[in-house]
């Protein structure tokens, strides 16, 4: 993206300024989850809210900014869990699928494996803004001293609708982000960080989805996050929605703003109630971008695709200082795979409801437009793709002979 130009700075006149902490903008219609049109993602079943939030004590809040002509982005924010993070840090890890972004805060968490912060999302070149508003409310928070802190925050690029030099995110937006952080349902789609973000040449934006295990599997839940920014030709429980809808990258014919469907970029957040270690976190992390990967991107050269993990379990949230060593519960090796099966349902089906929730958004910069949900049922029902759970046999058994 080449350089703003100056008038990009003028102040502007007629000014419409909206601060959102919840729900669509420029919503056209009420549209559906993945669920709601019976796309059934994988074995495991989601939590109450299929929600990041169906993990304890994990809360979303979104800052959303409508500004004049040019202005369509916003913030969200996530809060692993109560208390003082600096104090008491959760062990996690950010894992690079490709390394294309300005995520603030990596190294740290990948040198001690804990994370000490809120986790922010927001547009590319508001990173840095949001990361001093981020540091300045952590410092506002019970049992903080004049230490350092690692803020965590992640970007994708919303370019095509907004207007990022303009630095349009800052203390105002990321403190109603934090404090509307709420449990519970997460709105989804053309909101906060997701205002202004594609996925497939179509409108994309936040979407979210859980798993909870079976009890005999460990009874552990895992959510997922994401804010989607990427290309790919997207595939939908199998089915070819992108080619069957003419988007997808390298097509024979192309329009000009088919550009940016090869390149993008996702910001994957995902947190679990099981007791994990940071090595154990990088290996759930990693198998997120597997979930990605089933929904048609290949992380393309120009794609930032990171991954958050956390676990929130009590007893593996240590003290940052001890002088005697500490001790706590973990799962071992061999009960991670069912952990990993939940990452990729979930962060597949978080990508799908991003998609299907987003709304159109428009700007004197450009358009984002929403995907067709009649068209797309039109190829899942052409391809059988729908309402697995009645189609197929129970879960739990096994069909024999033909």
């Amino acid at each position: 993206m080449t350089a703003a130009s100056p008038s990009r700075y003028r102040a502007r006149k007629c000014v419409l300024a909206l601060l959102l902490l919840s729900g669509p903008v420029l919503a056209e219609e009420e549209r559906p989850r993945a669920r709601d049109i019976g796309i059934q993602i994988g074995i495991f079943e989601p939590g109450a809210y299929n929600a990041i939030t169906d993990v304890a004590g994990v809360k979303v809040g979104h800052a959303t900014k409508i500004e004049g002509d040019d202005i369509r982005t916003g913030v969200t924010a996530i809060v692993p869990g109560p208390g003082n993070l600096y104090t008491h840090p959760m062990p996690a890890w950010i894992h690079s699928g490709n390394g294309y972004g300005k995520l603030i805060g990596e190294t740290q968490v990948r040198e001690f494996g804990e994370l000490e912060t809120p986790i922010l999302l927001t547009c590319t070149l508001c990173v840095w803004q949001a990361a001093d508003a981020l540091k300045a409310w952590v410092y506002t928070q019970p049992g903080m001293g004049e230490h350092t802190v690692n803020p965590i925050v992640g970007e994708t690029n919303d370019a095509t609708v907004n207007d990022m030099w303009a630095n349009p995110i800052g203390r105002k937006e990321v403190f109603a982000a934090l404090e509307s952080a709420r449990g519970g349902a997460v709105a989804e789609g053309s909101v906060g960080a997701g205002t202004g973000t594609q996925a497939f040449g179509f409108k994309g934006g936040i979407g979210t989805s859980s798993r909870v295990l079976p009890e005999s599997l460990g009874g552990h839940t895992l959510g997922v996050l994401v804010q989607t920014n990427f290309g790919g030709v997207l595939t939908i429980n199998g089915a070819p929605v992108g080619r069957a809808l003419g988007h997808f990258p390298y097509a024979r014919e192309t329009r000009a703003e088919d550009e940016d469907r090869e390149d993008g970029s996702i910001m994957i957040v995902l947190a679990t109630d099981a007791p994990l270690n940071p090595t154990s976190l990088e290996r759930l992390a990693r198998r997120a971008m597997m979930g990605l990967a089933r929904t048609g991107s290949y992380a393309s050269n120009g794609s930032g695709d990171y991954v958050i993990a956390f676990s929130t379990h009590p007893e593996v949230r240590q003290p940052r200082v001890s002088a005697a060593p500490v001790t706590g519960p973990r799962l071992v090796n061999a009960s991670m795979s069912p952990l990993f099966l939940a990452a990729v349902e979930a962060t597949e089906e978080a990508v799908i409801n991003a998609l299907l929730k987003a709304t159109t958004v428009r700007s004197s910069r450009g358009m984002r437009e929403a995907i067709d949900i009649d068209a797309v049922k039109a190829v899942l029902e052409h391809h059988r793709a729908l309402n697995w759970d009645d189609t197929l046999p129970p879960r739990g058994t096994t069909r024999t002979g033909s």
